[in-house]
């Protein structure tokens, strides 16, 4: 019986990388680049250094966090990533100086948020009125404060009784304590839940082998749409409700 829905967020909640075009309007530099000039701009107030040399640092470590991320299941926070840059720079920054690179990189998209995808509040009204409602996502680099905030925004943090974010649980999607997280914070078991996400290995695959029902989301990406294992494809949260009350009512 699926008691409980659990939700990816990115690509699911809110449209990944759609704050890109809100940053250029406003003649902002892109994520990217904005977050080596913070870390730049931190340690030309202590040493000069060369922007080159720390985007290349940079560089390095985002692809280390890539592999961690994708073979070990861990998201480094945003503290251990600058702090790997800096110790591939060789170089130290006061205390103060740390916490603003921390605090402002975290806090890129809370400031400009990426858009909430068409029709989420309205389903999620719906399905918080007849099952508990649980956030289970990666957090990569804004932090799951950070992104309780960005949900504050759109009105939409109410529907939910659970967070289970990577850099808080100390694993990521699909290791299963992201999953028990939200099965412990709802009081349900991990098999009488649903996941709902947008990428198939993670979302499908990793819910599938802890006996979840599990539904691919594609109203943003749909790159996965031709090769899932998923128990439903939904393209727009107008129809998300009844596919879910489906599996429910086949399950039971």
């Amino acid at each position: 019986m699926i008691k409980a829905i659990t939700f990816d967020l990115w690509d699911t909640i809110v449209d990944d990388d759609s704050d890109e075009p809100k940053r250029a309007a406003q003649g902002l530099r892109s994520k990217r680049d904005e977050r080596r000039h913070i870390l730049w701009t931190a340690l030309n107030e202590v040493e000069p250094i060369d922007l080159a040399t720390v985007t290349l640092a940079y560089d390095v470590a985002d692809a280390s966090f890539n592999i961690v991320w994708k073979e070990l299941f861990i998201n480094w926070t945003v503290d251990q990533r600058i702090r790997a840059i800096l110790n591939g720079l060789g170089r130290r920054l006061p205390t103060d100086l740390f916490n603003r690179v921390v605090k402002d990189t975290g806090d890129m998209e809370v400031n400009i948020p990426p858009n909430a995808i068409e029709g989420v509040k309205e389903a999620l009204a719906d399905l918080a009125s007849r099952y508990k409602l649980c956030i289970v996502s990666d957090a990569i680099v804004t932090p799951g404060t950070g992104l309780r905030r960005i949900l504050e925004q759109y009105d939409l943090k109410q529907y939910f009784s659970g967070f289970a974010f990577s850099d808080e649980v100390g694993h990521s999607k699909p290791h299963r304590s992201m999953f028990d997280s939200a099965a412990s914070q709802l009081g349900v078991q991990v098999e009488e839940m649903l996941h709902i996400g947008d990428r198939d290995h993670n979302d499908i695959k990793g819910p599938h082998a802890l006996g979840m029902k599990a539904i691919l989301f594609t109203a943003t990406r749909d790159a996965d749409k031709g090769h899932t294992t998923a128990d439903a494809i939904v393209e727009r949260y107008a129809d998300l409700p009844a596919a879910i009350d489906r599996l429910a009512a086949a399950s039971k």
